[in-house]
């Protein structure tokens, strides 16, 4: 794949991120920078360049109006569209500190974010969405002044304080020309708080170079392209989107459609039709998991076919990548590609080029079955702290067992542990009003501990487990929960899962089974599926710890499931179980089902 590079800004010329959208206007006025879908003329429209330095220039004299000096921190709390780029630009040309919030997070933890960042201006997505926030946690919300409401209409609240605007009020300003700042790409841009699994949230401080550094380094490491279009659908909170997702795509010129919601993306890449997808390991196991459910249900011969498809497109796929030959089914390759291959990539728009897969790591099984069906998929690995990509594979040298080489800027290392560490111009400028979590993950010479073991074999580099996440079993054997739990939920009767057992003689789980699977199950086993004591039943819990087994069929002998506590409640942001990038909150989810844990060990 070519890297055109006519209408690449580097990091260097941008200076700054607003310096960045700057210049792509100077440089692409006419061009469509912007797709999104309006849902009262039903229909996708269109965004130049110069709409969006119209609509962002606006937005600065607005700024104006307030009494916001450089420096101040600002909250924005929207899903995906042009208005989170609007006010993103709009506030970094003001000297403003953005702070991203999830719209899915819960109300108290929004709340805490704001109050932590000391966010003076908020711009929410509609007024319930605000209406919810004051009644969680209006005391954490003193020191807003100006709240921003997107879509909708407001109450009066004449006297108030905050002063909550609608957008048409907020917006009741001429375009003036865009500000030329020239700010220091030192100045720190935006506050990103980690969505921490355990404990509060902290704040990491990321400047202007060093979400521009590793923007240019991805885009470089991948070959992107100019002509290009990415669909868009993780939340623009999260620092892998917002960087590779928003501002790399802005260094290339490269068209951004939103998707309309996570609900609607097999949709919307069949209307989209985008070359390029960012995306966590989530969305491609969801994937995986409706492709095995519908081969369970599929004849013998279909089965086979698929099978063979994998089989000959995976041999395909080593040759391709010098890991490998090809062997003499490849003469099948041609009616397998049109019968299985074409088939799939078809229901992902027909054009996707190349997949981006990051956040957390992509199981083996996943990889292999969209990569030997001839998509374009590449691992990568970062930390928010890292802002965020420290290294991925490349299109022409893609090994699915790692996360791929550092970018030419970046440096790894192995310290104690088998702990990666890195060197890089990404690395953030410290937590925020928190020295001593910085002291912490820093080494003495500068380098961020990441928490992650690893090993780098040919410049390559290999995640091998969570420093902190594994298990010690009374036996001494040690054990990686995450690598088990990511296997255990590709099953499909399952929808989420923790592995627990530190210090004791065998594994236990907590299961939340799929809500859909779950009614056939209960009848195969002649239980009520609406009585909550049948998930109890031991008959049942045989079955379920067979499929646990046949998952685990990979890991060591001593990596067994012995006992499981079962539930049909989902873990959700909402219910404080999953963090808004979709991880378990294994302590919290430990803490709930304690009695139930510590039930299976006295058996």
């Amino acid at each position: 794949m070519q890297m055109t590079t006519s209408n690449y800004i580097t990091a260097d010329h941008a200076g700054t991120l607003d310096g960045l959208f700057r210049e792509r206007v100077r440089q692409s006025a006419e061009q469509t920078a912007y797709t999104y879908y309006d849902r009262d003329q039903e229909k996708w429209i269109d965004l130049s360049w110069q709409d969006m330095a119209n609509l962002v220039s606006r937005w600065q004299s607005a700024f104006d109006a307030t009494q916001l000096e450089k420096g101040d921190r600002i909250a924005i709390c929207l899903k995906n569209s042009p208005e989170w780029v609007i006010t993103d630009q709009s506030a970094l040309a003001q000297g403003l500190i953005v702070v991203p919030l999830y719209i899915e997070d819960r109300p108290d933890n929004v709340a805490y974010v704001i109050q932590d960042s000391g966010s003076r201006l908020l711009v929410i997505q509609n007024a319930k969405h605000w209406e919810k926030l004051v009644s969680a946690a209006p005391n954490a919300l003193k020191g807003v002044e100006h709240v921003i409401v997107v879509e909708g209409e407001v109450s009066s609240n004449k006297g108030d304080s905050p002063r909550v605007w609608t957008l048409s009020d907020w917006m009741a300003h001429l375009p003036n020309p865009l500000k030329e700042r020239g700010g220091d790409a030192n100045d720190l841009a935006t506050i990103v708080y980690t969505s921490g699994t355990t404990g509060k949230p902290k704040g990491v401080m990321l400047s202007h170079k060093n979400i521009l550094s590793v923007a240019e380094g991805s885009g470089k490491h991948v070959g992107l392209r100019s002509d290009q279009t990415l669909l868009s659908f993780l939340p623009l909170s999260h620092t892998f989107e917002r960087t590779c997702g928003y501002y790399t795509p802005m260094m290339w010129g490269m068209h951004i459609t939103y998707a309309r919601s996570v609900q609607t993306i097999a949709d919307d890449l069949l209307q989209v039709k985008p070359h390029v997808l960012v995306s966590v390991p989530r969305i491609f196991e969801r994937v995986y998991e409706r492709i095995q459910a519908q081969l369970a249900d599929a004849s013998a011969v279909k089965r086979k076919i698929f099978q063979s498809a994998v089989n000959v497109g995976w041999r395909n796929f080593k040759a391709e990548q010098k890991m490998g030959r090809r062997g003499p089914s490849h003469i099948f390759w041609p009616f397998l590609k049109k019968k299985v291959a074409t088939t799939l990539l078809d229901k992902l728009g027909g054009n996707l080029e190349l997949a981006i897969s990051g956040g957390a790591a992509l199981p083996q099984p996943v990889a292999k079955l969209f990569l030997s069906l001839g998509l374009n998929l590449i691992q990568g690995y970062g930390m928010t702290e890292s802002s965020p990509v420290v290294c991925a594979n490349r299109p022409d040298c893609n090994d699915p067992d790692s996360v791929g080489q550092p970018f030419d800027n970046i440096q790894v290392r192995i310290g104690d542990n088998d702990e990666l560490q890195i060197n890089s111009p990404g690395i953030m400028l410290g937590y925020w009003n928190n020295h001593k979590a910085t002291n912490e993950v820093m080494t003495n010479d500068g380098w961020l501990r990441s928490g992650d073991k690893a090993r780098i074999d040919n410049g390559m580099v290999y995640i091998t487990g969570r420093i902190k996440d594994i298990l010690i079993m009374s036996n001494g054997e040690k054990i990686p929960p995450v690598d088990m739990e990511d296997a255990i939920k590709l099953q499909p009767i399952f929808d989420n899962v923790i592995i627990v057992g530190e210090s004791k003689p065998y594994l236990g789980a907590v299961v939340v089974l799929d809500s859909e699977k779950w009614v056939g199950l209960a009848k195969n086993h002649q239980l009520d599926p609406f009585d909550q004591s049948a998930l109890t039943d031991n008959k049942l819990h045989k079955t379920v710890l067979q499929q646990i087994a046949a998952a685990l069929k990979d890991f060591p002998g001593y990596a067994k499931v012995r006992r499981v506590v079962l539930k049909l409640d989902p873990w959700t942001v909402e219910n404080g179980l999953l963090t808004p990038t979709l991880k378990t909150k294994r302590q919290v989810i430990m803490n709930m089902f304690e009695s139930e844990i510590s039930a299976m060990y006295s058996k």
